[in-house]
């Protein structure tokens, strides 16, 4: 009996310092979910918002750059094919040497300026090249556009990962401590006989496993930081601060008919299919054209030179000439036509099957994200009941402790496990959050989420 009056003597005095810490973290008659304590980092000054790591992610992002520098090589491109259909000039000179006929190695006669013009009026096959050139590099400005809600995707997640790790951390610690105390004191009461050798193996292990926990977020938290670093162009030198704050609002139904309505008509994978698809028939109709004539614009001026022994060839010289008109070529037989347009048919009939396979799976992948924005929400409504169950324990437990109808160690073992519920809670609502914005994007709709 004296032994069982001195550990509850201890039993009280260790009460008196854990009530303090353990009330302030513990809200009293909540009915909701409570936010957990504050991150040090929310309230520092220099915080970055969400928007902010957002933009800085945009400036900074090399797949973003390169993005842009493949829709401008494809831009050029267009207008590389677009050239032989404007006027090009051409002037020159040189100097050889003849031994019979005066002529140059195009069969001309040697002259000591010459100047040429020539610009394509009517050609179907270039024509044609040109017009699937334009499909191509729209598709090359999508994929920019994809790039850049990519980028805006992985910054936004990586930050709200980031701060829902930062915020674990500080559960983690706390419920770290909590377990500690809890192996103390059952250690004690081991020493005094009042405990069986078993409980005190399973408080440390429960204690050994929140350790673990706390190793491995703060692995997360290290490589989200470093990941946050490299986005945004920020010097690791530099502590990088986030705010625990949630998605900005959007107004955008996420119903299951309006999602996959919406999917379907901004789906930047569709646009790049449809735009391939009409590249192939443009490229089929410049196959077939290169059956019929083509025009072309020709012109040429040359002076020639006395020096050469057109005498003996010609009984008259003329210093200046000009040949100026239209060449119209017509062809008669080109095995190789046949070819390119069977080609271009088959090229044509993948693309048109290709579409339709697309269509097919963005409708599928829209349907399989509502279902699991629905499972995440549904999961955080779970998490949230469980963690207001735990909340309700621990005041219940609380005031009992109060009262001296409950022990420190049952009180510090419902802190560890309201701090547990408290991360499945963090962990469910991240989740909710990435399945949203998984669905802004597929809806184009992420980009406008952050007015960019």
């Amino acid at each position: 009996m004296k032994t069982k009056i001195a550990c509850g003597w201890v039993g009280f005095i260790l009460a008196m310092f854990a009530t303090a810490a353990v009330a302030q973290q513990t809200p009293q008659n909540a009915t909701t979910p409570a936010a957990p304590p504050p991150a040090t980092a929310a309230t520092a000054p220099g915080t970055l918002t969400l928007q902010q790591v957002v933009d800085l992610a945009l400036e900074h992002s090399p797949q973003l750059a390169l993005a842009h520098v493949r829709f401008l090589v494809a831009k050029n491109t267009t207008g590389l094919a677009r050239a032989d259909f404007r006027p090009n000039l051409y002037t020159g000179s040189g100097a050889a040497y003849t031994n019979g006929f005066p002529e140059t190695p195009s069969g001309a006669a040697p002259s000591v300026f010459e100047m040429s013009y020539q610009q394509e009026v009517f050609d179907p096959l270039k024509s044609n090249e040109v017009h699937a050139d334009q499909e191509f590099a729209k598709n090359q400005q999508l994929e920019y556009e994809k790039t850049r809600e990519m980028v805006i995707m992985q910054a936004a997640s990586s930050y709200l990962e980031l701060a829902d790790v930062e915020r674990s951390l500080e559960l983690l610690k706390s419920a770290s401590d909590s377990a500690e105390r809890i192996v103390q004191l059952d250690q004690q009461r081991e020493s005094a006989g009042l405990e069986l050798p078993v409980v005190v193996t399973q408080d440390e292990l429960q204690a050994a496993k929140i350790a673990e926990q706390l190793v491995s977020y703060q692995g997360r938290e290290q490589k989200l930081s470093e990941e946050l670093h490299d986005m945004t162009g920020i010097p690791a030198s530099r502590p990088l601060r986030v705010s625990a704050e949630p998605l900005p609002a959007s107004d955008f139904s996420f119903d299951a008919s309006n999602v996959v309505a919406e999917t379907l008509d901004h789906s930047a994978t569709i646009r790049e299919a449809e735009n391939y698809r009409r590249a192939r028939a443009e490229l089929l109709r410049g196959a077939k054209g290169a059956y019929w004539p083509t025009v072309s614009l020709i012109g040429e001026y040359s002076v020639l030179s006395k020096i050469n022994n057109y005498q003996e060839f010609f009984s008259h010289f003329q210093r200046n000439n000009v040949t100026a008109g239209i060449q119209v070529t017509i062809p008669i037989f080109a095995a190789k036509t046949s070819a390119n347009v069977a080609l271009a048919k088959s090229n044509l009939e993948e693309a048109t099957l290709d579409l339709a396979q697309t269509k097919r799976s963005v409708r599928e992948n829209a349907q399989q994200q509502v279902q699991a924005l629905k499972e995440a929400d549904a999961a955080n409504t779970v998490a949230k009941l469980d963690l207001q169950l735990a909340q309700e324990s621990m005041d219940e437990i609380q005031a009992q402790f109060d009262q001296g109808h409950a022990t420190l160690g049952q009180l510090e073992q419902a802190h560890v496990l309201e701090n547990q519920k408290w991360l499945q809670f963090l962990d469910a609502n991240l989740a909710r959050e990435r399945a949203q914005m998984n669905l802004l994007r597929a809806t184009g709709q992420l980009s406008q989420l952050f007015h960019r």
